[in-house]
């Protein structure tokens, strides 16, 4: 997975360095891992990450990332044991070689120390390695100056989009409640179910567009509004108003709507949420919440496209100029019917867990 490199600019002039940046690269300090740093005219341009053991195929479109990027020079480290690391690291100095791209490093780093691949003079990298502490590095205190943030692992990054508990819990499930049986009466006392259908995606896509209003205000959607929401974004028309209106600034709705959501409405926000991260160029986060996505609804089409997107290393550019605009999905997708309300009735009596 990649994310946009090229702001803000660290400097980098030593393995030391580049061990120290990688994490606020990445978000957070990476244990078995592959991280590969593309380099632009000796800038980086985008970062990948692979867990290790690296998966068969892994690499597969790498070759596509550096034509695409342009990419001319590499940094390469790895995370972890030398019979995990090693061999992940020749497979891309080999994929980078037929692309034409200088490696101009390739680290191996664990329990605080570190190998190079490039270097073999003892007195430079010795065999039991080079001690490094980056919590004294220049490098890690500019990056902080710069706004950039390097969680303790993977996990802690899990967390900070995991299902809210206690208190907030309950009073979203309460939420949730009312909101599922209001739309229940409503859907029992309809006398057409079509004219239902348009009244209830017309009336979900104002929610939509308020709420992001809302949002870019700098005020927070109360219970009954996150519910409500929740709702309406399970109707595929009022979720993709959401996906043509997308700005990389409306991933705090989403990422604060993945949190708070009962499990069984949570698919699309995290999905959004995915696509707001990724545009952002924060692909670890995009890949996360996809992950909870698709534990929960497995089949879920937004969150196997995104993710599909995101294993074969595409840019979120792909996407953009490309998505349609209201209108367009209107015209493509004809008046609101019935049948429209099926994926939000399927979710209703789905007591899944929080």
């Amino acid at each position: 997975m990649t994310t946009n490199a090229s702001e803000p600019r660290l400097t980098l002039a030593s393995p030391a360095d580049i061990l120290a940046a990688v994490p606020y690269l990445v978000g957070f300090h990476p244990e078995n891992s592959l991280i590969l740093i593309g380099l632009v005219s000796g800038l980086a341009k985008v970062v990948a990450r692979w867990g290790l053991p690296l998966p068969p195929s892994a690499l597969g479109p790498l070759s596509a990332l550096i034509e695409r990027e342009a990419i001319t020079q590499a940094i390469v480290v790895g995370y972890g044991r030398g019979d995990q690391v090693t061999p992940a690291i020749d497979e891309l100095r080999l994929v980078a070689a037929r692309c034409g791209v200088e490696i101009d490093e390739a680290l191996r780093a664990d329990g605080g120390r570190y190998w190079s691949y490039i270097c073999t003079l003892a007195h430079c990298c010795p065999p039991e390695g080079t001690p490094y502490d980056i919590s004294s590095s220049q490098v890690a205190a500019e990056a902080t100056v710069r706004g950039l943030v390097a969680l303790p692992d993977r996990r802690t990054l899990e967390r900070t989009i995991a299902p809210a508990s206690g208190p907030v819990r309950m009073a979203m499930r309460r939420a949730t409640a009312d909101a599922v049986a209001d739309v229940r009466t409503r859907l029992a006392e309809a006398k057409d179910s079509n004219e239902f259908a348009a009244q209830f995606v017309a009336e979900g896509l104002v929610r939509v567009r308020a709420a992001i209003a809302t949002h870019v205000r700098g005020d927070r959607l109360d219970d009954a509004e996150a519910a409500r929401l929740g709702l309406d974004l399970a109707v595929i028309r009022i979720r993709d108003e959401a996906w043509t209106l997308m700005e990389d600034a409306h991933a705090g709705l989403w990422k604060d709507l993945t949190r708070r959501l009962e499990p069984r409405f949570m698919p699309p926000v995290a999905s959004l949420l995915a696509m707001a991260s990724w545009r952002s160029g924060d692909a670890v986060l995009a890949s996360i919440a996809l992950e909870r996505a698709l534990a929960i609804d497995p089949g879920y089409s937004m969150a196997n496209l995104l993710m599909h997107a995101l294993q074969h290393l595409l840019s979120p550019t792909v996407l953009r100029g490309r998505m349609p605009t209201p209108a367009e999905l209107d015209a493509a997708m004809g008046r609101a019917n019935a049948t429209w309300l099926l994926p939000l009735v399927s979710v209703f009596d789905d007591a899944t867990p929080g």
